[in-house]
């Protein structure tokens, strides 16, 4: 019997009147619950409604330490919820428990490191000529929308709204329709804590419908998404049109450089974690590994023998020994399955591991993989490192969002800051090395937002997340800079001259004399 969830509109849940979604287990391919949408009309009446929550100043112009305390409820309510909120993580995503074991519990960092930035944070004072105070505050935008993905679910939900909420924001949130249930719970939770009614609302639906009505309401003054570059650049043409501030975490295709005095070992755990954790569904993920050719034989032989680790121990997300679930969807199956088989077609005796849709019954704990969408973890490599022709497959350039991995060589410093950057994204990238001044030289050299060395995929809510190539997006995540992004800054100037002196600079006075400007 699956279960049906309703909008939360208002600080309540309510019925949405766009067509009802039905939310798949990817491990199972089961309908575990229906989840109401909104239409236009919906849409209309959440902004209008988040608008009027704005202007009332209930939260907008709320002390901080009253909106750092209700981030801060939010934080220890958050906690009380994990079960929950991991098990139904779990299900509508088919990440493996022990994943979201590790990730759901870290974000309530996001929710206290806002708090405190709010209880902490000091303002400008302008050094102006003459008797003048100049001082600079920052005041919440207004009505904000916000876009999720269905690979993080929570994860990016919360890296947005806390900084949103910090600011003084309304917020409407659409998650991806593939995984709106934790959100949901989200717009449950902070009530909980004291947000007031009206302040966030959660309004899942297609992008096509939901999506494009709330980006295109002229109310909205930032819109903030996280996914693909084709879309991205489509929601940024909306929000363009209307003048409002726009940031978009989008596509990434992560190099991976391990250069020859790395740790190898280490260096293939990064590998394996940086590429096939999510099933390789992260917008960083390490998809292509540049290897020095000296270790190029020994690297790939380790990684093959991980990859094979890891596929045996593939089964069902809930099993705690599950080291990897299956894509989101049959969609996502196929894209992957189409990029794969095309590199397969011209490059042949590539496949190093992986490279098939599983079927048949998991070794682990007996899961059909026939019912899910389960791939492997694949390698695509060459036997020798200087055969580079697989560069020329679409694999090397376009996004997956699969457990894949594309292997070349490399034998100078200069080559593998170029294949490094022969990219249209530019959002994250490793290297493996133990030699700190390499690692200096070439982290300035890739044109990433985000460089790891000798690590992966590390993320925290002071560090910022953004791309450093337009297809990679506008703007960042995290830190301070998001919270100023959700912010537009109000500068006062006061003149605390006597009478006399005021009386001094009368602009059209008699006669002739000195003026000032400015």
């Amino acid at each position: 019997m699956t279960t049906e969830h309703l909008l939360w509109i208002g600080g309540a849940e309510r019925t949405g009147s766009g067509e009802l979604i039905p939310v798949e287990n990817p491990a199972t391919g089961e309908i575990i619950a229906h989840c109401h949408s909104a239409s236009k009309e919906d849409v209309i009446s959440a902004v209008e409604l988040a608008h009027k929550t704005y202007k009332s100043g209930v939260w907008s112009h709320a002390p901080r330490h009253v909106r750092a305390g209700v981030l801060e409820r939010a934080a220890s309510l958050f906690e009380t919820h994990l079960a929950a909120l991991i098990d139904i993580e779990v299900a509508q995503t088919g990440r493996a428990i022990r994943e979201m074991n590790a990730q759901v519990p870290s974000l309530v960092k996001w929710f206290r490191y806002y708090a405190a930035l709010l209880r902490t944070e000091e303002r400008s004072v302008l050094p102006t000529v003459g008797k003048l105070h100049n001082f600079l505050d920052r005041r919440p935008l207004g009505v904000v929308v916000q876009i999720t993905p269905f690979n993080h679910p929570l994860l990016i939900a919360v890296k947005k709204l806390a900084p949103a909420l910090a600011a003084g924001n309304s917020v409407l949130l659409k998650p991806s329709e593939l995984t709106p249930i934790t959100s949901l719970m989200l717009g449950k939770i902070m009530k909980e804590a004291g947000l007031p009614d009206g302040v966030l609302s959660v309004l899942p639906g297609y992008g096509a419908t939901t999506g494009k009505a709330l980006v295109d309401h002229p109310l909205v003054k930032k819109v903030d998404v996280t996914g693909g570059t084709a879309a991205g650049r489509a929601i940024g043409e909306i929000v363009g049109r209307n003048l409002a501030k726009y940031t978009a975490e989008l596509g990434g295709k992560a190099p991976l450089v391990v250069f020859e005095d790395a740790d190898l070992d280490a260096a293939v755990n990064g590998i394996a974690f940086g590429a096939f954790i999510a099933s390789g569904q992260t917008c960083v993920a390490a998809t292509r590994i540049i290897v020095h050719e000296s270790i190029y034989d020994k690297v790939l032989q380790r990684l093959t023998t991980r990859a094979a680790s890891i596929e045996r121990r593939m089964g069902s997300p809930k099993n705690p020994e599950c080291m990897m679930g299956p894509l989101i969807s049959e969609r996502q199956l196929k894209n992957v399955e189409e990029l794969v088989d095309e590199a397969c077609l011209y490059h042949e005796r590539i496949v190093q591991a992986g490279g098939n849709r599983l079927g048949g019954q998991s070794e682990l704990d007996g899961t059909d993989f026939s019912k899910g969408y389960y791939f492997p973890p694949t390698i695509l490599a060459y036997n020798k490192p200087t055969d580079r022709s697989i560069l020329n497959a679409r694999i090397w350039r376009e996004e997956a969002f699969g457990p894949v991995v594309v292997v070349v060589g490399f034998s100078t410093e200069e080559e593998a800051i170029e294949l490094a950057n022969d990219s249209e994204f530019g959002l994250g990238a490793a290297i493996w090395t133990r030699d700190l001044a390499q690692a200096f030289r070439v982290s300035e050299q890739i044109d990433a937002g985000i460089v790891w060395v000798n690590t992966h995929h590390r993320n925290d809510p002071s560090s910022p997340w953004g791309g450093a190539k337009s297809s990679s997006g506008v703007g960042s995540e995290n830190g301070i800079d998001a919270y100023h992004a959700y912010t537009t800054t109000k500068s006062t100037i006061i003149n605390y001259a006597s009478a006399e002196e005021m009386a001094a600079e009368d602009w059209f006075k008699e006669g002739a004399g000195n003026v000032r400007y400015g």
